[in-house]
């Protein structure tokens, strides 16, 4: 099996007030070790990004046993699975020092044609990855069943959240989750995250909110004129 794997020793700027690790924080080294690995397996930026395609995420899933704190060692991995006609599949663990999974994630990828702003055919551009099976493969990403959202809010989108692609990352999702969402929430440990990428937010573009909060869940969806994303976090 092709295993991409990376050790880091959480720094202070990779944590929050509570000393463990931040969302968008825990999700950019995901996207980072996605673009490494891909780079490695002859799949890189001459063949993608130089060629005016963008990888992009659609799913997003995590299940989270412990959060890593402020100076922890870690390790993460990651390998592709088969690929799906237009979509990449990934998986990701990461283990603390003793060898504990505190984290297991998946993601569903695929190729925007920098112009058009379309999903293409890899296969058409000669993007290739051969993807791996295991049977601890971390559950298949799915969307979120949202509850009934009963609050509302406005979000412009700054040039500080944006990104290569020219839109807004998909890490600072979380920060824009963890901003508006109760403080007692965040003070708890989360245990499961699942997102849905629909469209695009650009710069400057005002985005009206949704939530919805309880004891245990925190529930977005961010939308214009049509969906933008939806995400459900879990608590303990």
């Amino acid at each position: 099996m092709s295993l991409y794997s990376i050790e880091h020793t959480l720094l202070s700027a990779d944590v929050d007030t509570s000393r463990r690790l931040r969302l968008s924080t825990l999700f950019t080294m995901l996207q980072e070790a996605s673009i490494a690995h891909t780079t490695e397996l002859g799949m890189g930026r001459e063949k993608t990004l130089d060629k005016g395609l963008l990888w992009i995420l659609t799913l997003q899933q995590a299940t989270i046993r412990r959060l890593p704190v402020y100076d922890e060692h870690i390790t993460l991995t990651s390998w592709p699975n088969p690929t799906m006609h237009l979509y990449f599949p990934r998986s990701y663990r990461m283990t603390g020092e003793t060898g504990e999974t505190l984290m297991e994630a998946s993601a569903l990828w695929a190729l925007m044609d920098q112009k058009s702003r379309r999903i293409v055919f890899p296969e058409q551009h000669g993007i290739i990855i051969e993807g791996t099976t295991d049977r601890s493969d971390p559950s298949f990403p799915r969307a979120p069943k949202m509850p009934e959202l009963t609050s509302s809010h406005s979000f412009t989108v700054p040039y500080s959240y944006t990104d290569l692609n020219g839109h807004m990352n998909n890490t600072r999702y979380f920060d824009l989750a963890e901003d508006i969402m109760p403080g007692t929430l965040r003070s708890r440990a989360i245990r499961t995250i699942q997102v849905e990428y629909s469209a695009e937010a650009k710069e400057n573009e005002t985005i009206t909110l949704h939530t919805a909060a309880s004891d245990t869940a925190f529930a977005i969806v961010g939308e214009t004129d049509k969906r933008l994303f939806r995400m459900l976090l879990t608590y303990e």
